[in-house]
């Protein structure tokens, strides 16, 4: 079911970019100067890519939140985008309870559940995306393009990133034998080990993604971290062999060259200390299309890590455990 819905991710991306150019949206009644996304998971992390994304081009702050409560700089003259691809999640609900009381601007994001019912109700705006998917995570795409679009509309952005992704489609699409043939490869590798994920700074949502994926769909801890933060701190921790540790470098062929010059040197510490050392590099010209193309690359290496550990991919057992025990309380 998960490769499935790996496979269809252009073709969801294509869908989101038709949904966005549709959604209608009213004026705000105040200036924007500053973005507030509450979401969670696989709704949270397409703020992340966003803001990391725009970070060149959009001319106010843009901050992703992931939790109950939001802080106090949330008001009239913000922006705030309620993601939840259920449109039930009870922490971006609860974010949601707060913002209405700030005078923010209100954007609902979601397929339907209470987030939209309110939307409707209080006469916010809202974009409804495709329900049936039985995966949120594997709803990036819906996510992250309505975000964008959102942005796009009330001037904050221009259309080039939009462009951009659509260019990325083509990246991604016409490549996916030899993605998945690279993705199998990673996977045999990582199997059996603990994984660790490197990148620089601006990529660190591409990191996120793919921790989170193999959390989800392999069902192994994982973690990540990023350059140049890492050569401050986590590098001194590579004292000793750690054979169980499988450490994975993302990068670009554009990264800032000091950054590559770290990656360089970080690699040769850590290569005499860990089981294996992998470089990946993305495809594509632009920011969006590299992010791109690692999400779907690393889409499938977490699929491929579900297979060689026997376990369903799509299940998640405990987190529906852990939203059960919740409810009693």
């Amino acid at each position: 079911m998960m490769d499935k819905l790996i496979e269809r991710f252009p073709a969801q991306l294509a869908e989101a970019l038709e949904i966005g150019r549709e959604a209608k949206l009213s004026d705000p009644e105040s200036v924007i100067n500053k973005v507030f996304v509450a979401g969670m998971g696989g709704s949270g992390i397409g703020g992340n890519f966003v803001a990391d994304m725009v970070a060149d081009e959009c001319k106010v702050p843009y901050l992703v939140n992931k939790g109950y409560s939001i802080p106090s700089y949330v008001d009239e003259n913000t922006l705030a985008i309620i993601s939840s691809y259920s449109g039930n999640t009870e922490e971006t609900l609860s974010a949601f309870d707060v913002i209405e009381k700030t005078g923010a601007k209100i954007v609902c994001v979601a397929s339907g559940g209470k987030i939209i019912s309110r939307a409707k109700e209080s006469g916010y705006d809202f974009i409804e995306v495709p329900s049936g998917w039985p995966s949120p995570r594997a709803c990036l795409g819906f996510s992250l393009v309505q975000q964008v679009f959102i942005l796009q509309k009330f001037g904050l952005i221009s259309t080039l990133i939009s462009s951009q992704i659509k260019t990325a489609i083509n990246v991604i699409k016409y490549d996916q034998d030899d993605i998945k043939k690279e993705a199998l490869s990673i996977a045999k590798t990582l199997h059996g080990k603990t994984v660790v994920i490197y990148t620089t700074d601006r990529m660190e949502s591409v990191a996120v993604r793919l921790r989170q994926q193999i959390n989800e769909n392999s069902k192994l801890l994982c973690w990540h971290n990023v350059i140049p933060e890492m050569n401050h701190n986590e590098l001194v921790g590579w004292k000793n062999e750690r054979k169980d540790l499988a450490v994975l470098f993302l990068r670009n062929k554009d990264d800032f060259k000091r950054n590559s010059t770290r990656i360089e040197i970080s690699k040769n510490i850590i290569s005499k200390l860990s089981g294996s050392v992998i470089e990946v590099y993305s495809k594509g010209v632009s920011l969006p299309e590299k992010m791109i193309y690692l999400v779907n690359l690393g889409d499938w290496i977490s699929f491929y890590l579900s297979e060689m550990c026997g376990v369903d991919s799509i299940e998640i057992d405990v987190i529906n455990y852990l939203k059960g025990e919740l409810a009693k309380v």
